[in-house]
């Protein structure tokens, strides 16, 4: 059995195979995956709001799409990870409150995504699969070794990216 790598909610952390790396209950919060397939070394962060401008005092960067990718980018970075060679996998950002309100600035789980999206484009880094939106949550597990995103769903069951 492969040790598991924990990721709370605000957090990002960084694995190295064999190891495997999970986080739970995605609903509005975005997961992201950086790995790199030569090196077997990734990063998952678990992201709850897209922009740390958006909040006079934003003392946890982990909280935010903006500072959380940065800070966990730079380490990777600092790993000897190729920036050249980084790919990406996110699963979440669902709108988990659609029957109370259809006022999309209160759709949290569409701009995380989108906040995410514009990150990985300005670095030039591939998304290579995403399971995002709809409404429901998510937990997932990703191995740097094989590549796989395991993305378990309550009601919908467990399935790979």
């Amino acid at each position: 059995m492969k040790e598991v790598i924990r990721v709370g909610m605000a957090d990002y952390q960084i694995c190295r195979s064999p190891q495997v790396i999970s986080t739970l209950g995605l609903g509005s919060c975005l997961g992201v995956v950086l790995y790199d397939e030569t090196t077997q070394i990734c990063g998952m962060a678990h992201v709850m709001l897209p922009d740390s401008s958006r909040i006079v005092k934003a003392l946890d960067r982990k909280k935010f799409v903006d500072t959380c990718l940065q800070d966990m980018y730079d380490e990777l970075l600092r790993e000897k990870v190729k920036k050249e060679k980084l790919v990406a996998k996110i699963a979440g950002g669902a709108k988990m409150f659609s029957y109370k309100s259809n006022n999309e600035m209160l759709n949290i789980g569409d701009q995380n995504v989108k906040a995410v999206k514009d990150k990985l484009e300005e670095w030039k880094i591939s998304i290579l699969a995403e399971d995002t939106g709809l409404d429901y949550s998510r937990t997932i597990t990703f191995d740097p070794e094989t590549g796989l995103l395991t993305i378990r769903a309550v009601g919908i069951g467990e399935y790979v990216i």
